[in-house]
């Protein structure tokens, strides 16, 4: 059997042997008790689990039936196990404000646990563009660039002016009323004359980090072949 019916769940077991990675649970509209499920089988099955946008409450529920979790506030992530491979490269997550640092976090965190390394630049929105301008060198040093901007979401454009390599580009729902809860970045980037640059869902860390982590992933599977 390739998943197994918890009733509330069908916990899907084959996903890591068809995708590269374990079934990742999505755990804001989950119980504790649904969340705490799934995460037993996932661990049982494959030696980790993880599970996105936990509150802190909910993630202490878990938690006190499965302690060997790691939560992460910020991110709103709760981690169990460490990944099976480390690939090669880097992802370098730069953020272009304080304000946008818990989907920048969701990114950072994500990635670690697909087995990537990591780098953090964070507050080098345009509105300083000195402080971006700083960092050319370091972002040269990437693999893969993570972006995240809310606001008018220039940021990832200027940083696919700088870098020989993907930008993942994710809007965040930071801004002012005409920014529309991350809809006005999500467009802004979608229209970038920019080259090379992708975009996920508004406030999507995840989404980028899992899309960066198959980048990687292929890489490494290239150069070993």
């Amino acid at each position: 059997m390739t998943f197994e019916d918890l009733g509330h769940t069908k916990v899907d077991y084959d996903r890591e042997s068809r995708n590269g990675y374990p079934e990742i649970i999505y755990g804001e509209s989950k119980t504790a008790e649904q969340t705490a499920a799934i995460i037993e089988k996932l661990v049982q099955k494959h030696g980790r689990a993880m599970a996105t946008r936990m509150s802190p409450e909910k993630a202490e529920e878990v938690l006190a039936l499965h302690p060997n979790g790691a939560y992460k506030k910020n991110s709103r992530l709760l981690i169990y196990g460490e990944p099976a491979v480390l690939y090669n490269g880097k992802i370098i997550i730069v953020s272009a404000g304080t304000s946008d640092l818990p989907v920048a976090e969701e990114a950072e965190w994500t990635a670690k646990w697909l087995g990537c390394e990591t780098e953090t630049i964070h507050d080098v929105g345009v509105a300083g563009i000195d402080r971006l301008l700083s960092y050319r060198d370091v972002l040269q040093e990437a693999s893969v660039v993570i972006t995240v901007a809310g606001m008018e979401g220039a940021l990832p454009s200027v940083v696919c002016g700088l870098v020989k390599r993907p930008v993942l580009a994710v809007p965040t729902s930071v801004g002012y009323g005409a920014h529309f809860d991350g809809l006005t970045p999500l467009l802004s980037m979608l229209s970038s004359c920019s080259s090379g640059m992708s975009v996920v869902n508004i406030d999507n860390g995840f989404g980028a980090a899992y899309q960066a982590a198959m980048i990687l992933k292929l890489a490494s599977e290239g150069a070993s072949s």
